[in-house]
């Protein structure tokens, strides 16, 4: 019951952030900002077991750094550097619970065409606007959340793939409206897709301890 009503508190609190609290003053802003992802890292450490591996580790560290992006994107670098870090601990969770399989294999191929496309209309974009300083930094992250979507494929934890899934659609709406071109009721799609990225990812965590105590 607890955890439904955290659920639902999260849910609550997103809709609140999107739809209810002004872009001015930004303060209040980044507050109602990082309280859904302080809701889910607290969802989090709720499906962590009492003995927990470094993969939990890993993903709560991830979860937190990405809060910290979420406060600082403002800064688009730091932000960005935030994120990263926080890809390259969920890289490292998923690669702890690697299970190989030709057929999920096959996903890197789908992803690198995807990331090609996208990357040489960022980099186009990021010319245009005289930013080249940034087309190494984002063509890292893009390589980032592209190996962070493949691994969690290869982990068989549906929540993980679903929430990778989700947040290479938020990066990727969030970076084309900003290197590319306005896309409509872009702050809506890409808080959505991003928060519920988060959840299922912090979800996952149940899915992986679940799994421990079977195999123990």
């Amino acid at each position: 019951m607890q955890l439904h009503l955290l659920r639902i508190s999260i849910l609550l609190m997103v809709l609140i952030y999107i739809f209810i609290v002004p872009a001015e003053p930004i303060f209040v802003k980044l507050v109602f900002k990082i309280i859904p992802m302080v809701l889910i890292i607290y969802y989090a450490c709720q499906q962590v077991p009492q003995h927990r591996e470094m993969t939990h580790s890993l993903l709560l560290i991830g979860l937190g750094f990405s809060m910290v992006g979420d406060g600082t994107l403002h800064w688009f670098i730091v932000g960005l550097s935030a994120f990263l870090i926080g890809h390259l601990c969920y890289i490292g969770a998923f690669w702890k619970q690697f299970q190989f399989s030709w057929q999920r294999a096959t996903s890197l191929i789908p992803l690198l065409i995807f990331s090609a496309m996208i990357g040489s209309q960022f980099v186009d974009g990021l010319k245009q606007s005289g930013n080249q300083e940034l087309i190494i930094p984002v063509i890292f992250y893009i390589l980032a959340i592209m190996m962070m979507c493949w691994l969690a494929m290869m982990t068989r934890n549906i929540w993980a793939m679903i929430g990778s899934i989700l947040f290479v659609i938020s990066d990727s709406i969030l970076a084309w409206n900003k290197f590319v071109a306005q896309v409509a009721y872009e702050d809506v799609l890409v808080m959505m897709t991003y928060y519920a990225a988060q959840f299922f990812i912090a979800h996952s965590l149940m899915t992986i301890a679940q799994k421990k105590e079977r195999t123990t």
